[in-house]
């Protein structure tokens, strides 16, 4: 294929990463053999080389205007644009993922960059506060005081295996982190590297385009967790970024309680998404609401971590038929390929803890194959389900558990129930609204992000978007990994006390060059 050279080497700045480490290749879960391309572990060397590039670097990239910024998250897109053949060649050998899913993944990553790119070169995301001095306040007088977002450093990224694109090398939470000033190391997720090393040689051509210093990014490859642990204590990096299990997100998050200067962990660590189907909408659209429901529960094999994994449905007659219905649905329903080994394994896990468990009946559930994920759907009452915590614990892939609800008191005792969430989601009618009223003002404090009438499947990239939410759904409930901001995990506000405007960053001068909407005096102006 044209393009760039693929070699299975990490990129350190500039540089390769020398060859010796432990070697591994992908793996492609449709015919079930290795990849032929063989990738080398960073070393210990390597990671700390990146690490000192990237505190070199630090400072020039938090000087940068929004301007400047832009155009290298823009000259990104147009170098990823510009290898689709070879990311459409390469995702779906290493993910099973079809050509078309990875076109895409690809063309929202693509956009994603773009909304940065326009968001950063505006330039009021800063978030500039103007307080104005008062010599003759009394009995103190009152200094003045200016405050900003300003870049954090040097931040890690890990890649998810679920998104071999849109959250991994280029994603969102690298391009969060660049727009925000801040420089990269990737941890590439072992199990699409060949994709991760081109998106990264697209990245390095977009840094040698914009003349950025070369510590703006380096990617490591490692097929076990040392480089990660490495990455994570050292004194250089200052946040951390990961999608992935709760188990790694946890592992993560202790190594960096533990450093001697403690450091942000923001970590999406999934959830069981629940949905509350609500009487009369189950009784005027249930065989439409069914099909939804499926279609998002399977979609991917199941593995996106806003999968709808809990259906709280009323008891009834009603209930009962649409309960076969779904079911009938999940029978007829393929087994599909896994991302990765680890995820196929972990599922059959789950699934067998939910078959095993006393009071869980078994609608449709087969025995799944190493690779091979067959869409599992179990049916429990609401008092076993609220006495047994096990059974709010998710399982990755295209498996859900139907809750059956007697009234709304019940479903509210489930939705209280339920530890943090990145979604929750009501389907009522207008005749239903009364009651969601009610539990809506529930699910709002476990959910980052409240749906009705979807479902939770399919994350928009904009300005507004949430993907985050309470523990354990995420380690940080104020912002999220999707949408601008994203940015304000890899920010601090700074605040400057009597500095004459000539000192002042550009965005707290009172001229305004850059014509900033800014809260001067407690109004917002430009």
């Amino acid at each position: 294929m044209s393009g760039m050279e693929l070699q299975g080497l990490s990129l350190i700045g500039a540089q390769r990463g020398a060859p010796g480490g432990a070697e591994f290749t992908a793996f492609d879960p449709v015919s079930a053999e290795d990849l032929p391309l063989t990738f080398h572990s960073a070393s210990v060397a390597d990671a700390q080389r990146a690490t000192a590039l990237a505190s070199t670097a630090a400072p020039v990239l938090a000087a940068l205007d929004g301007r400047q910024r832009g155009a290298f998250l823009s000259s990104i897109a147009a170098h990823l644009e510009s290898g689709r053949a070879e990311f459409e060649h390469w995702v779906p050998l290493e993910t099973g993922l079809p050509s078309a899913r990875a076109s895409g993944e690809l063309s929202r990553t693509i956009a994603q960059l773009r909304l940065f790119a326009g968001w950063v070169e505006e330039g009021s995301w800063v978030d500039a506060r103007i307080e104005h001095g008062d010599p003759t306040r009394t009995p103190l007088a009152r200094p003045d005081l200016r405050s900003m977002l300003r870049a954090l450093g040097p931040v890690v990224v890990f890649g998810a295996s679920n998104f071999p694109l849109a959250f991994s090398v280029a994603g969102g939470d690298s391009a969060s982190a660049w727009a925000a000033g801040c420089p990269v190391i990737v941890k590439a997720h072992p199990a699409h590297p060949a994709s991760s090393e081109r998106a990264g040689l697209a990245i390095r051509a977009a840094i040698k385009q914009c003349g950025l210093p070369e510590g703006t990014f380096s990617l490591l490859f490692d097929a076990s967790q040392a480089i990660g642990s490495a990455l994570l204590r050292d004194s250089q990096v200052r946040a951390v970024a990961f999608t992935g299990s709760r188990r790694g997100g946890r592992a993560l998050l202790d190594i960096a309680a533990a450093r001697p200067d403690p450091i942000p962990v923001y970590a999406e660590m999934g959830s069981v998404n629940p949905v509350f189907v609500m009487p009369q909408a189950l009784a005027a659209r249930g065989d439409a609401i069914a099909a939804q429901l499926h279609a998002s529960a399977t979609q991917g094999v199941g593995q996106f971590c806003t999968n709808p994994g809990v259906m709280v449905v009323p008891h009834g007659v009603v209930g009962d038929a649409w309960v076969v219905k779904l079911a009938g649905l999940f029978a007829g329903t393929p087994v599909g390929s896994m991302l990765t080994r680890p995820i196929a394994e972990s599922y059959l896990e789950g699934i067998q803890r939910l078959a095993s468990s006393a009071g869980v009946r078994c609608l449709h559930v087969k025995a799944a194959s190493a690779t091979g994920g067959v869409p599992s759907l179990f049916e429990v009452d609401s008092d076993l389900f609220l006495s047994d915590p096990t059974l709010h614990e998710e399982v990755f892939g295209p498996c859900s558990l139907i809750v059956r609800s007697q009234d709304l008191t019940d479903s509210l005792d489930i939705a209280r129930s339920l530890p943090g969430q990145l979604t929750a989601t009501v389907i009522a009618d207008s005749g239903d609204y009364t009651a969601s009223s009610v539990l809506l003002e529930v699910l709002q404090e476990k959910a980052g992000r409240v749906l009705m009438n979807g479902v939770p499947t399919g994350v928009e990239v904009s300005h507004a978007m949430v993907h985050g939410g309470p523990w354990p759904a995420a380690t940080a409930p104020l912002t999220g990994s999707v949408g601008t901001a994203a940015m304000l995990r890899f920010c601090r506000r700074v605040c400057w006390q009597d500095v004459p405007d000539a000192l002042l960053p550009a965005a707290l001068q009172e001229s305004n060059p850059a014509e900033l909407l800014r809260l001067v005096d407690g109004q917002w102006r430009r």
